[in-house]
C-alpha cells in the first residue's frame, strides 16, 4: 500500500475517534504550537512544542507535556532531522522517569507516546527491523497502561505496520479487530467508511488482491451488520410502540384526573361563592362593629392617659406633706417611694421615644460604677462577677443605669450567701447590644412570669414594695427601642436580659 494511503487511513481513524489524548485545558504555548503548526510553519511550532513541554514538564502534568513533546519530535523528523528527534525523544523520557511518579501518571502510557513516534520514524525511513522492535515494545507499554484508548490505538498501528511493509494478511486482519470494536460499539457509519476508503486506497496503489480481500471482507461484515441494524431497529420500535403507549396511558390518567379536577373546582367555586356572600355579610358586621370598638379604645386610651396625669398631679401633690413626715416609719417610707415611681412611671409612659438622647458611654467604666453602689448591698460571700468588654455604646446613660441598678438591687437582696451575681455586656450585631443580669437565688415562680411587668395588678402592702420596679424598667427599654425581658430558659436562678439597638 502507498504511504498516501496510509496517511489517508490514518486520518480517518483519527476522523473515528481512536484518540487517547486525555480531556486537558491546553495551555497558551500549546495552542499557539498548535495554530503555527496548522499554517506549516514547522520551526516556529517545533520551538513552540518544546516550549510547552517544558512548561507542562515543570508543573508536574506530564500526559500533556509528553504529548507536546511526541508532536515536537514529529515536526524534527517531519524535515529529515532524525538525529534531533531521536535525541529529543530520549530527553522526553527521562522527564518522564524522573517525574511520572510524582505527578500520579502511568508511566507505559507516557513511554507509549514517545515509543509510537520512533515507530513512525521507522517506518518513514523503511526500517522493517527496528520497526518491528519498536511495535513489540509499543505493545508493552499497551498492554502496561490498562488504557483502552491506547489499546485501539495499538491496532491502528499495527494495521500501518503491516500494510507498509507487505504484510497484506496480516494488515487485514488487525483491521478487522478494529472493525470489530467499532461494531460493538454501534459505530456503523464510520465501519462502512473506513472499509470503503481502504478499497479505494487499493484501487489508487494498483493492489488487485488488496481490493479483493478488502471486499471480501466487507461484504462479509455488511451482511452480519444489516442483521445487526434491524435487529436495533427492531429493539428501537419495539421501545418506541411501548413508550407511546405509556404516553396514552399517561394522557388516558390526566384526562380522567382533569375531568376530576374540573368538576372539583366547579363544586369548589360554588362554595366560594357562598362563602364571599357570606363572609361579604360577616365583613359589613365586623366593619361596623370595628368602628365601635375603636371608639372605645380611643376612649379608653384617653381615660387611662387622664387618670395616668391625674394619679401623677395627686402624687406631686402629696410630695411635699409627705416628706414632712417621719421617713425613717416604713408606711411614710413607703408612701413617698410609691409617689416617686409614680410620677417616674407616668413621666416614661408620656415621653416620646425620639426625645430619648443617646450618648457614646464606656461600656466599663460605667459598669465598675454601679457596681460599687451594688457591692454594699451584697450578702457574706456573694460573688459579683463582670464581663464587660472595654468599648463604647451608644445608649441612654439615665435610663439604663436606673434599669441595671434596679435589676442589681433585686439580685443582690434575693441571692443567699455564698450565691453568685454576673453583670455581661455583650455586642449580637453592628446596632445591637445587651445587658445580662444573672443570680444564684430562688428565681421567680413560673405563675408570676406573664405578670411581671405589668403594674397595678393586685393591692399590695406597700412596705413590702409596690410592684412598679419592673414595669418603669420596662417602660424605659421600650422607650429606647429595645426590650427588657426574663430569660425563662435560664435555670440556675434568675437573668434578666436587656436588648439595645441603635
Amino acid at each position: 500500500m502507498s504511504k498516501k494511503a496510509i496517511i489517508l487511513i490514518l486520518n480517518l481513524l483519527l476522523c473515528c475517534g481512536l484518540t487517547f489524548a486525555e480531556d486537558v485545558q491546553k495551555s497558551d504555548l500549546q495552542q499557539k504550537a498548535e495554530a503555527e503548526s496548522q499554517k506549516g510553519n514547522v520551526a516556529a511550532a517545533r520551538s513552540l512544542f518544546i516550549r510547552a513541554f517544558d512548561d507542562y514538564v515543570a508543573k508536574g502534568q506530564m500526559r500533556p507535556g509528553v504529548e507536546c513533546g511526541a508532536k515536537a519530535a514529529a515536526l524534527y523528523h517531519k524535515e529529515n532531522l532524525y538525529h534531533e528527534a531521536f535525541e529529543f525523544l530520549r530527553r522526553v523520557d527521562a522527564s518522564i522517569e524522573a517525574n511520572a511518579s510524582k505527578a500520579g501518571a502511568n508511566k507505559s502510557a507516557l513511554h507509549y507516546f514517545t515509543t509510537n513516534e520512533r515507530l513512525q520514524m521507522y517506518i518513514k525511513m523503511r526500517k522493517a527491523d527496528k520497526a518491528k522492535e519498536q511495535l513489540g515494545i509499543l505493545e508493552a507499554h499497551a498492554n502496561a497502561s490498562g488504557d483502552e484508548g491506547i489499546k485501539n490505538d495499538l491496532l491502528y498501528n499495527k494495521t500501518i505496520y503491516y500494510y507498509t511493509f507487505g504484510q497484506n494478511d496480516k494488515g487485514n486482519a488487525v483491521f478487522k479487530e478494529m472493525a470489530d470494536k467499532l461494531t460493538a460499539q454501534k459505530e456503523y457509519d464510520k465501519v462502512d467508511e473506513v472499509y470503503r476508503t481502504l478499497i479505494a486506497n487499493g484501487r489508487r496503489s494498483n493492489s488487485a488482491s488488496l481490493v479483493a480481500q478488502s471486499y471480501s471482507s466487507y461484504m462479509q461484515w455488511k451482511d452480519s451488520v444489516s442483521a445487526l441494524k434491524s435487529a436495533d431497529e427492531i429493539a428501537a420500535l419495539k421501545k418506541q410502540i411501548a413508550d407511546n403507549e405509556a404516553t396514552i396511558e399517561d394522557l388516558d390518567s390526566s384526562l380522567t384526573a382533569r375531568q376530576v379536577i374540573i368538576v372539583s373546582l366547579c363544586i369548589l367555586a360554588a362554595a366560594l361563592a357562598a362563602a364571599l356572600v357570606f363572609g361579604g355579610i360577616v365583613l359589613m358586621r365586623y366593619i361596623v362593629t370595628t368602628r365601635k370598638q375603636k371608639k372605645t379604645i380611643n376612649l379608653a386610651n384617653e381615660n387611662n392617659a387622664l387618670k395616668a396625669k391625674f394619679i401623677s398631679n395627686i402624687s406631686t401633690q402629696l410630695d411635699p406633706p409627705l416628706r414632712k413626715l417621719d421617713s425613717r416609719q416604713p408606711e411614710v417610707k413607703a408612701l413617698l417611694d410609691f409617689s416617686e415611681h409614680i410620677q417616674t412611671l407616668a413621666k416614661v409612659e408620656n415621653a416620646e421615644a425620639d426625645s430619648i438622647e443617646l450618648e457614646d458611654v464606656q461600656v466599663a467604666s460605667f459598669c465598675e460604677s454601679l457596681a460599687e453602689q451594688i457591692r454594699p448591698k451584697l450578702k457574706k460571700d456573694v460573688n459579683f462577677t463582670l464581663n464587660v468588654p472595654k468599648m463604647t455604646a451608644p445608649f441612654n446613660r439615665e435610663y439604663v443605669s436606673h434599669i441595671l441598678t434596679h435589676l442589681l438591687s433585686n439580685a443582690a437582696e434575693y441571692t443567699p450567701e455564698g450565691g453568685h451575681i454576673t453583670l455581661d455586656f455583650k455586642k449580637r450585631g453592628p446596632h445591637t447590644y445587651q445587658f445580662l443580669v444573672s443570680d444564684t437565688g430562688c428565681g421567680i415562680p413560673e405563675e408570676k412570669r406573664d405578670d411581671l411587668f405589668k403594674p397595678f395588678l393586685e393591692v399590695r402592702d406597700l412596705t413590702k414594695g409596690d410592684g412598679l420596679g419592673l414595669p418603669i424598667c420596662k417602660q424605659m427599654a421600650l422607650k429606647m427601642k429595645g426590650d427588657l425581658d426574663l430569660d425563662t430558659s435560664y435555670t440556675k436562678g434568675t437573668r434578666f436580659i436587656l436588648d439595645l439597638h441603635s
